[in-house]
This record gives C-alpha cells, structure tokens and sequence, in this order.
C-alpha cells in the first residue's frame, strides 16, 4: 500500500473525481488458484530452511563423539542418517540419546517438509505451462519464477499500461543518480520484491547458460560499469520480454476464446 501521505491523497482525489483510470487487479481464475499453491509452497520452503538450521544448531552443541561423527556429512546424507538413526527412547535422558532421537524428529520433518514441496511443484509446472505457455518458453524462466510474474501481473496483465509500468511494478526500474559527470543509476527498492526475485533468478541463470548475455555483461564491463549496475540493467530487459510475454498471450487467449 501507499506509505507516503500526499501521493495517496492525491490518488484518493484522483478516484473521488474520476479521474484515476487505472485497472484494478482482478481476482478469481486460475492466477489466483497458483498464487494459493505459491502460498502453501513459500511456507513449506521456508519451514524446512528452519528446520535445516534447528538441525545444524544440535550438531554445534551435541556431544563430541556425535558432533565428530555428524560434521563430515553432506546436508542430504545428513538428513539421511539423522532420520534413520535408532536411538533407545528408553535412554532419553542421556545427552547423546535425547539429541540423536530430537535430531531423527528434525531429520524426518525436513523430509516431509521436501516431499510437500515436490507435491506442490508437480501442480504448478503445469498449471504455469496452462496460463501462459510463452512465459515458461523464455530463456532461463523456469516453473517457479514465470508462477511468481504471473501471480505479480494478475489475472488481467492488459490492465499494465507498458513494460516500464511493468518493469516498475518489479522494481526493476532503475533510478537516476547521476552526479557531475558520473551518469549512473541506483537500486529501485520500490514494486514487487518476490516479482523482483524472479527477475534477478533469471538474469543469474542467463548470465551463466546465456552467449547473448555474456557478451553484453563484457561489453558494459568495457564502459565502466559495475556488477550490481549491470544485472539491474539486465532486470529491465527480462522485465520487457517478461511484459511482452505476458500482455501478447493473454490477448491470444482473448482472442481464441
């Protein structure tokens, strides 16, 4: 919502006298059924990310003979071993028993916490393909971040005027900061921070799998510019072919239907 209070009185006048013609947001349709899958599967992600620290955190305090014995394990053979060890229960009252069988319990929710998540994401892949299958074609746009600018544009991106409304609906449209003879810009920390995350998903995946986009990255380091200016000037452009993306298959899909 708006945090400044002159820009939202002016919008409220705007609204009271007419004058605001802008689109709302629609709600309903098959938008809003992924942006409830997203829901479930941010909260899932984010429970496991705890629970892999939990576990972590145990290790750092357990007995010596535990801790040397879990530190040179990778994070899957660690939850692997954890949730299969065997611990008497009986014995719980024993520092290395209780931390083993708290473990085991950590260890076998993160597994479920990851069989959620690939539940989830075998219902979004399609559904994404289903809303906008010239989306999911882009490079580097994958399941997750083509379901987040979708959640982003709404069920109704024809109401996004143009990509640079788009591309600051992300806040990926970088602002001035020039000085003197230095003409730079700044990070935009307005928009859409999770459309936002998408984007820059997207540039780090083209600027490793990317020719096109390597070779711009070697030409803009020639000028002077630095990483983090570049990958924002990179988050325009997938901002526009996003946009384009976006506002031309659901005008298709108006049109078939």
């Amino acid at each position: 919502g708006k945090s400044d209070p002159l820009d939202a009185e002016a919008a409220a006048r705007a609204a009271l006298a007419g004058r605001a013609d802008g689109l709302p947001k629609q709600r309903g349709g098959e938008v809003e059924a992924l942006a409830a899958i997203r829901v479930a599967r941010r909260s899932a992600i984010k429970q496991r990310a705890d629970t892999q620290h939990q576990i972590k955190s145990l290790i750092v305090t357990a007995p010596e003979a535990l801790r040397a014995q879990l530190r040179p394990l990778s994070d899957r053979d660690l939850i692997r071993h954890c949730a299969t060890r065997r611990p008497d229960p009986t014995t719980a009252g024993d520092p290395r028993t209780g931390v083993a069988l708290a473990l085991r319990s950590l260890a076998r929710r993160h597994q479920q916490l990851s069989a959620e998540i690939d539940e989830l994401d075998k219902l979004i892949e399609p559904l994404v393909t289903q809303i906008n299958p010239t989306l999911i074609e882009l490079f580097g746009v994958g399941p997750d971040s083509a379901g987040q600018l979708l959640v982003t544009a709404g069920n109704n991106p024809e109401r996004l005027r143009s990509e640079a409304a788009f591309a600051m609906l992300c806040g990926a449209a970088p602002l001035p900061a020039s000085s003197g003879r230095s003409h730079r810009h700044r990070l935009n920390r307005g928009g859409d921070r999770q459309a936002n995350a998408a984007l820059y998903r997207i540039v780090l995946s083209r600027l490793r799998h990317d020719p096109r986009t390597r070779a711009y990255v070697e030409r803009r380091t020639s000028e002077g510019l630095g990483k983090r200016e570049i990958i924002r000037c990179l988050k325009r452009y997938v901002a526009r072919e996003v946009y384009t993306a976006l506002t031309h298959s659901h005008q298709d899909l108006q049109i078939t239907g």
